[in-house]
């Protein structure tokens, strides 16, 4: 029993070191940041953090009329230069003109956001394996597009590219399986891309920020009435993403509890089951 406390107590230690909150406010002032997905929801709220903190902000997403009004906020909040381009990420042309516009009109780098995601229902799979196709275009390919063309630049900077991806993407639900591949695709190749990155000693850094159910509107409509599972909110995942990349986490994980999610995800699978399934209503 002693030995046991022992453990605990050493973990608890070690976790709240490792956990601490080392975010310097000053460190991303000035910078050069794209967000992607940046009209409404999480990445919405990335932008008027990043604004707040005095950052040069690109903003992108398909509708013109919304980016407007973001950028309009983000000037308000203190953002020392705001621009937005249009762009649709199911279009293979699309993710690498964002990041030339970025750099183009930023003269540069600093931070690349990309958390942009394609239409899914919240549903059983109906077979429908061109919609799996679309979505991974969208959720996971472009993704890939845009890191190749920011890469170089980022190289250049010493700067971040930040992938919000999803509980989803470390473990199976009911109701999500399109969009959950994607996640699962976002997770394995990035994955991959840290270890290269960093056995070539590359001045990049990678985080991969695991988010649970965020109460944005897109996601509370969908999952209304069909889960009992608790949502949390946008601004705090959003101001979460900034900080794990602007501290070069590898990986983060809002809420935090999540990370023992994962950690235990492999250890009852029978149990683990039952309580997902119980989770949902159909």
């Amino acid at each position: 029993m002693k030995i046991h406390l022992v453990l605990i107590s050493v973990s608890t230690v070690l976790m709240a070191f490792l956990w601490r909150d080392t975010f310097d406010a000053e460190s991303v002032r000035g910078t050069r940041v794209l967000v992607t997905g940046a009209s409404t929801g999480i990445g919405e709220q990335i932008a008027y953090h990043y604004a707040r903190l005095g950052a040069q902000i690109v903003v992108t997403a398909r509708r013109e009329q919304v980016l407007q009004r973001v950028v309009k906020m983000c000037r308000k909040l203190g953002a020392e230069k705001a621009l937005y381009v249009t762009a649709d990420m199911s279009l293979i042309t699309d993710p690498e003109r964002v990041v030339k516009f970025a750099v183009d009109n930023l003269g540069g780098l600093d931070f690349m956001v990309l958390n942009h995601i394609g239409s899914s229902n919240f549903a059983m799979w109906d077979g429908d394996g061109d919609h799996v196709r679309s979505l991974m275009q969208v959720n996971f390919l472009s993704y890939v597009q845009m890191t190749s063309a920011a890469l170089p630049v980022l190289e250049q900077s010493g700067g971040s590219v930040v992938v919000v991806s999803s509980l989803l993407g470390k473990l199976t639900t009911p109701f999500v399986g399109p969009y959950s591949a994607t996640k699962f695709a976002l997770n394995g190749f990035f994955g991959t891309l840290q270890h290269e990155l960093s056995m070539q000693n590359s001045n990049v850094s990678l985080t991969i920020s695991i988010l649970g159910l965020i109460d944005t509107d897109s996601a509370m409509e969908k999952v209304r009435g069909k889960t009992y599972m608790i949502a949390y909110p946008a601004s705090d995942a959003a101001l979460h993403i900034i900080k794990a990349g602007a501290t070069h986490q590898k990986e983060s994980y809002y809420p935090w509890f999540h990370y023992f999610t994962c950690l235990f995800r492999d250890w009852f699978p029978h149990f683990r089951d039952l309580v997902i399934q119980k989770s949902f209503t159909y």
